[in-house]
């Protein structure tokens, strides 16, 4: 039985032969994504056992306190994805410039975009984190691309994906033609296939957020919340449930897997800081959203479909509600109500 299971690499090849012209450039990139993934979670898996946890006394771009895994995870990703001559360069969450490619290895015709370690607070207590990426076609200067080469829309990526470091190491990928998802089997080393065609339920009485941000809310979302938590005797006329596990790779996943909610609004604490929203729109509400559409649901900043959006810079923030489509069509209805 073991033998019929199809491989991440043979569906990738496989996903490639409806491509015209296509030179397999793209299924060996992968596939180097794939390899950084195993090792990163090789490394999340043996944790404190091999010294990886706790903070590396550093900052990132963003000015967050990096933990060890964030520069490790970062490193490993680099290295993995510089040499094969696929990429024209990689652009990571944890650093403030472009990531030229080194000079005595060929240029590629893809652009990179990562986050190597996405909730990375959560790996000193063993909770769930991830890798995710995204990856452009290169339009311009692909011998030495600038920012602005990466300043694509959402709807521009040629691939999205992330890893998931949880009880089993997962995969999740788009190409445009639907999700799919792939488990890391440990005793051959491989992803296999295992979640096939994934959907999200247009339907769902499950919403994610931070609760502890309640006053300082926009409107729309405070409404949205207030009807969720009045439960069959509001106007929803429905229980629901509350998650938040501040891990936005966890967060998808269980939406991909059930369906549910996933909010990170803006709101008037990130207003007086001057900034747009809390998530990277390059490295995590892009990818998201795109295998987010793919899976059936939906994914806005609150006013804006987030795939539409033309980036002004590498690191832009935005705010991000994705999830089931009928629930983030309502979030998106009480937003153009209270404009």
């Amino acid at each position: 039985m073991h033998n019929h299971r199809t491989t991440i690499t043979q569906f990738i090849i496989e996903e490639q032969r409806h491509i015209p012209g296509a030179t397999g450039d793209f299924t060996s990139l992968l596939n180097d994504v794939v390899t950084a993934c195993k090792v990163i979670s090789n490394l999340v898996n043996h944790g404190a056992l091999v010294g990886v946890l706790g903070a590396a006394g550093s900052e990132n771009v963003q000015g967050e306190d990096q933990k060890k895994m964030d520069v490790i995870s970062n490193e490993v990703f680099l290295k993995s994805n510089e040499w094969a001559g696929h990429l024209a360069a990689m652009a990571s969450e944890e650093m403030e410039e472009v990531y030229q490619i080194p000079s005595q290895y060929p240029r590629g015709k893809y652009l990179m975009t990562f986050d190597p370690l996405d909730g990375s607070s959560n790996i000193d207590v063993n909770v769930s984190v991830g890798t995710i990426f995204s990856i452009l076609r290169c339009k311009g200067n692909c011998v030495n691309p600038s920012a602005e080469d990466f300043l694509q829309r959402g709807t521009e990526q040629v691939c999205a994906g992330y890893a998931l470091y949880g009880p089993s190491t997962m995969m999740v990928l788009t190409t445009g033609r639907g999700v799919n998802g792939f488990t890391l089997d440990q005793n051959i080393g491989e992803f296999v296939l295992t979640h096939p065609n994934m959907t999200i339920p247009a339907d769902t009485r499950e919403f994610a957020i931070n609760a502890s941000n309640m006053r300082f809310w926009e409107a729309p979302v405070k409404r949205y919340v207030d009807e969720c938590l009045a439960g069959k005797e509001g106007a929803r006329g429905s229980d629901f449930n509350m998650r938040w596990i501040a891990s936005m790779v966890a967060e998808v996943h269980r939406i991909l897997t059930r369906g549910g909610v996933f909010m990170y609004p803006l709101d008037s604490k990130m207003k007086a800081k001057g900034v747009e929203g809390k998530l990277r729109l390059m490295y995590e509400a892009n990818p998201m959203g795109f295998i987010v559409e793919q899976a059936g649901g939906a994914a806005i900043t609150g006013q804006h479909r987030i795939l539409d959006i033309q980036p002004s810079s590498l690191h832009q923030r935005v705010p991000v509600i994705l999830g089931s489509k009928n629930e983030v069509e309502l979030i998106a209805k009480y937003h153009q109500e209270m404009k």
